[in-house]
């Protein structure tokens, strides 16, 4: 059956209709912050403690935005006899936005977590030149980066955090033996020094 005359007409005018009669909502900014959801991918912050200068982040780069640097230190034995070993010092760590399609590679690649997801968007620049940020820049984004989302109820919890807690247990319940112990030391040696027996809870 062949169209209707119109009918495509028709159609607009009904949907132009539709959309005259819905009340106007519009984004006040930058009076008004936009809600951005919680994963938004607006810049990246560099946590250069955890970088170790692996490479792997640049590497896997698609769009090669990320320069790194860096010289080996020789660090000296920890112990008489061992020996020295070499690591890695950063000297620099930039990246170019200009460049940068957001993909997120290098904070899913990153095996220490030094990269994070900010949801700042606002460094727009008058020079394209000033769209490298070096890692000075790069830290002053980490203040950004929100607290990662709470568990769902039932999830399991991370090994790195079960780990750590069952260290802070164990040192915490060393600490209170020697604790224990250096408190029984003293109460025998105040009893020898006055001349009497140590007693210890439980004797009789």
């Amino acid at each position: 059956m062949p169209p209707i005359p119109g009918s495509g007409l028709a159609k607009g005018l009904a949907v132009t209709l539709r959309t005259m009669t819905k009340k106007t909502v519009t984004a006040q900014y930058p009076d008004v912050q936009p809600d951005l959801p919680p994963r938004s991918r607006g810049v990246i912050g560099l946590f250069e403690e955890n970088c170790t200068v692996c490479m792997l982040c640049a590497r896997e780069c698609p769009d090669w935005c990320i320069y790194i640097d860096s010289h080996k230190e020789t660090v000296p034995a920890a112990a008489p006899g061992g020996r020295e070993r070499s690591r890695n010092v950063l000297d620099r760590f930039a990246i170019d936005f200009s460049l940068c399609m957001y993909c997120g590679i290098c904070i899913e690649v990153c095996p220490f977590d030094a990269l994070f997801w900010s949801p700042e968007f606002e460094y727009a620049e008058t020079d394209i030149h000033e769209l490298t940020h070096e890692r000075d820049k790069l830290r002053e984004w980490m203040w950004t980066v929100p607290e990662p989302p709470a568990l769902e109820p039932g999830a399991e919890e991370p090994k790195e955090i079960a780990a750590a807690r069952k260290t802070a247990e164990k040192l915490e319940a060393q600490s209170a033996q020697e604790a224990r112990e250096a408190q029984e030391a003293r109460a025998a040696q105040e009893a020898r020094d006055a001349g009497q027996a140590p007693t210890r809870e439980g004797d009789q």
